[in-house]
């Protein structure tokens, strides 16, 4: 389906003084007309009863658009064009809004307000009897501004099997009105399942955390790509995945981001006890790194300015016992020999 815009109807005020002024003036001809003896006459008032009756059907056809809105008509179940642009349109009376997804709330930016449909209740009875209808007159027009859909967080297991927990926000657009009325059911709920299904697909090929002898490129080489990490590469991907999906739909995806990421409640307490064991191992290295530098700078300046002579036996209590302190998790507690260290 190839979209249509109809640029020709911006003529809206232009009717709806006509119809005010045909009013104004068969209005009077009614009584003259009736009242007349002549045929001229008598068909003005046919003509005059005619119009009152049946001309309010011409104010169908008044559409006006705001800034990023468009206008889907069909006349008799036929695609009929689009209406673009902000205005004040005439189009055939008779030619239908369409846009199966009027009704439809997702979470996102365009749905919050509420704009988009007014509700009408009546309710008759009290109790648990009582009966309630609704009418609900729903705004049919699709709008081209750039809308942010947010779905749910979904339990997904990454590459290594570990469940998390992740959200991602879309910020998306309909490029063309045509393809998101008739080639999909309805094109926010697609977009909906799209964007679910994609986040899935990627980040089953991403660890949470950088992991060895994963490859998450597809080139068959081990490398440090993460969910934590490679936040912005992952998104590029989500976004491509969405793009390709969603093409047919007529929709643009601007940018892919993710919102939330976690680990699933039921290992979070054991992977945080996992990065705190890899931390405390990471701090210890680097504690012992300068500790044995330390040590090494203190022999070598003893050597060098002949403070002491130390044989190997004294030279490793001495390094045995600067290791103690340097690496000791407290305050070292030194004894004081009096006397002669041999």
């Amino acid at each position: 389906m190839k979209e249509k815009i109809i640029t020709t109807n911006k003529n809206g005020m232009a009717m709806l003084i006509f119809i005010i002024i045909a009013y104004l003036v068969a209005i009077p001809l009614i009584p003259i007309g009736l009242s007349s003896c002549t045929g001229i006459g008598t068909v003005l008032g046919v003509i005059s009863i005619i119009w009152v009756l049946l001309g309010w059907i011409l104010t169908l056809g008044l559409k006006v658009l705001k800034p990023q809105e468009a206008l889907v008509l069909t006349l008799f179940g036929k695609y009929k064009g689009t209406l673009k642009g902000d205005g004040f349109f005439w189009v055939n009376p008779f030619c239908t809004a369409f846009n199966p997804a009027a009704a439809t709330k997702l979470r996102q930016s365009g749905d919050v307000s509420g704009d988009n449909s007014s509700l009408f209740s009546l309710s008759t009875g009290t109790g648990s009897d009582a009966a309630s209808l609704q009418l609900a007159q729903t705004n049919k027009k699709i709008s081209l501004k750039i809308m942010t859909l947010n779905n749910n967080k979904q339990k997904i297991n990454d590459c290594l099997g570990n469940p998390i927990e992740i959200g991602i926000a879309v910020m998306w657009r309909v490029t063309d009105t045509a393809k998101a009325v008739f080639e999909v059911d309805n094109y926010k709920e697609y977009l909906s399942l799209q964007c679910d299904t994609a986040l899935r697909n990627i980040v089953r090929l991403y660890p949470y955390d950088v992991a060895e002898n994963v490859d998450t490129t597809g080139d068959g080489i081990a490398d440090e790509g993460s969910l934590r990490g490679s936040s912005e590469i992952v998104a590029g991907r989500i976004r491509d995945e969405i793009q390709e999906k969603v093409q047919i739909a007529g929709i643009e995806i601007i940018e892919a981001r993710i919102t939330y990421l976690a680990y699933a409640p039921e290992i979070a307490a054991a992977m945080l006890q996992r990065q705190q064991a890899s931390a405390v191992v990471d701090a210890r290295k680097l504690i012992v790194d300068g500790a044995v530098g330390m040590v090494e700078m203190a022999l070598e300046q003893l050597s060098e300015k002949n403070v002491v002579e130390l044989d190997d036996e004294r030279k490793a209590a001495m390094v045995s016992n600067l290791l103690v302190v340097l690496c000791g998790n407290h305050d070292a507690q030194p004894v004081v020999n009096s006397g002669s260290i041999y």
